[in-house]
C-alpha cells in the first residue's frame, strides 16, 4: 500500500496514512481479502506487543499491510477474526488468522526463513522461549508503577524490583559477553523485549537503567537498528498518546 494513495475495500472507501494509519472502529466495513504476496498486520501504533511483530515484519522485509484497529471501539468483523481483540494479529491470504505476539513473530519467522531471527538448534530456541518467559514477569512493571504513582502511592518498592530485574538482565549480558542477548546480532529476543525498552522515558523509569552498564550499552545499539527506527515514533507523539490514554480517551491518530 503506497502512503496517503486512495484505496477501494469492498464498499469501503480510505485513505491509507503512513504507518498503515486507517484507524478502524465499530461500524466500519470489513477490509478486502488480503492480497496473495503479502500478510495482514491488525495492529495499534503504541501498543508494545502490536509493536513486536511490526519489528519483526520490518526486519525480515516481509510484504504486508497493516490496519490498526481503535482498540477502544473495536469492530466487530475484527472481533470475528478474532474473538479476544487483541493486537497483534496476523491474517494470511488463505484465511488464517493468527495472534499473541510472541506466536505471531515466531510464525513470521518460519514461515520467511530469509534473514532467520530464531536460532536454529532447539536449545538455542528453547533459550530464547525461557527468557522471554522471564521477560513477562517484568513487563507488568511498566503499567504498575505510572499507574501507582497517577494514584498517589508509594511506588519506590515497586521502582527497587524492577531495578533487580534489570541488574539480572545485566548480569545475563555480562556473563554473555555480547551485545544483544542471543548473540552480536540482534535475534528475536532482542525484538520481544524492545518495545518496553524504548517506552522506558514515557513511563519515567529511564533512571531504572543507572546501575545497569551493559543493559544501558544494549538499549543505545538497538537504536541504531534500521527495523527499530523504522518503527519508532517521537518522544513527544509518544507521551501525548499515553497523557491522551491515562485521560481515558486514546487518541489513535496522534502524530499523523
Amino acid at each position: 500500500m503506497e502512503k496517503g494513495t486512495e484505496l477501494l475495500h469492498g464498499h469501503f472507501h480510505f485513505k491509507v496514512l503512513p504507518d498503515g494509519a486507517v484507524d478502524r472502529a465499530k461500524g466500519s466495513a470489513a477490509p478486502a481479502s488480503v492480497p496473495e504476496d503479502h500478510i495482514r498486520l491488525y495492529s495499534m501504533r503504541f501498543c508494545p506487543f502490536a509493536h513486536r511483530a511490526r519489528l519483526v515484519l520490518n526486519a525480515k522485509g516481509i510484504k504486508h499491510e497493516t490496519i490498526n484497529i481503535n482498540l477502544k471501539d473495536k469492530p466487530d468483523w475484527f472481533l470475528e477474526r478474532n474473538p479476544l481483540g487483541l493486537v497483534p494479529t496476523l491474517e494470511t491470504p488463505a484465511g488464517e488468522v493468527i495472534y499473541e505476539s510472541p506466536i505471531t513473530c515466531d510464525y513470521l519467522d518460519e514461515v520467511y526463513p530469509e534473514k532467520k531471527l530464531l536460532p536454529s538448534s532447539p536449545y538455542g530456541k528453547a533459550q530464547q522461549k525461557m527468557m522471554l518467559e522471564h521477560f513477562s514477569k517484568v513487563t507488568p512493571y511498566f503499567y504498575k508503577i505510572p499507574t501507582g504513582r497517577k494514584n498517589g502511592d508509594d511506588v519506590s518498592g515497586l521502582e527497587a524490583e524492577l531495578k533487580e530485574k534489570f541488574a539480572k538482565l545485566n548480569e545475563d549480558l555480562v556473563n554473555k559477553k555480547t551485545k544483544f542477548f542471543g548473540g552480536d546480532s540482534i535475534t528475536m529476543i532482542d525484538y520481544m523485549m524492545w518495545p518496553f525498552f524504548e517506552r522506558l522515558e514515557i513511563f519515567e523509569l529511564k533512571h531504572c537503567l543507572d546501575g545497569t552498564p551493559e543493559l544501558k550499552k544494549w538499549t543505545e545499539c538497538m537504536m541504531e537498528d534500521p527495523a527499530v527506527k523504522a518503527t519508532t515514533h517521537s518522544m513527544d507523539t509518544y507521551k501525548a498518546f499515553y497523557q491522551s490514554y491515562v485521560d481515558g480517551k486514546p487518541n489513535y491518530d496522534l502524530g499523523l
